[in-house]
């Protein structure tokens, strides 16, 4: 039986400042603000908060896997500076028109499929009926939906220009992820 509840939450354009794009190097991040205090608030609700991210530029060959991880750590070390903790981070490096060719593959992974989403709930054993997937694209929502989560679009990274062109219903538009966090998911 799944027993526990998730927010499941994009990286880039979330939690992190998307532009620029591909971020990957420690230079590149900057938080978004207000999304360590929203983490926060969600751990202190007993969520468990997973990151899934999808990471071309690693297909692309812009850089590498371990600038992924290198960059992830970062993150959540300044997160930890507000007392919020990430319980899992899911990233899929894979791209169906790869340049690189190790990476080129349609996988399960990439969102919008929910390869991350049910990875994440089996090892967590997650009840996605009282889960959300927190995204600024349209990719995070309908990876959301496919796995039976409530979807949240937000408009900061891409989601400003995602919410003019709406493709199908998503639960709640927020301004930014602590706006989700206070206003629809508490």
């Amino acid at each position: 039986m799944n027993t526990n509840k998730a927010v499941f939450l994009d990286r880039d354009g979330v939690i992190t400042q998307d532009p620029p794009h591909y971020a990957h190097r420690i230079d590149q991040l900057m938080l978004i603000e207000g999304s360590g205090l929203a983490i926060k608030k969600l751990n202190d609700a007993q969520f468990k908060v997973i990151v899934i991210t999808n990471q071309s530029g690693v297909a692309k060959g812009m850089y590498e896997e371990k600038e992924i991880i290198i960059f992830n750590r970062e993150m959540v070390r300044q997160l930890k500076q507000t007392d919020a903790h990430i319980d899992a981070i899911y990233y899929c490096p894979h791209h169906p028109e790869a340049k690189v060719q190790k990476y080129r593959t349609d996988c399960n992974c990439r969102k919008p499929k929910p390869g991350m989403l049910l990875e994440g709930a089996k090892k967590y054993n997650i009840d996605f009926k009282s889960s959300f997937l927190v995204g600024d694209k349209w990719s995070d929502i309908e990876a959301g939906q496919v796995a039976g989560c409530k979807t949240v679009l937000v408009k900061t990274g891409h989601g400003f220009q995602e919410f003019k062109n709406i493709k199908k219903p998503v639960d709640y538009i927020a301004t930014d992820l602590l706006d989700a966090v206070q206003n629809f998911i508490l």
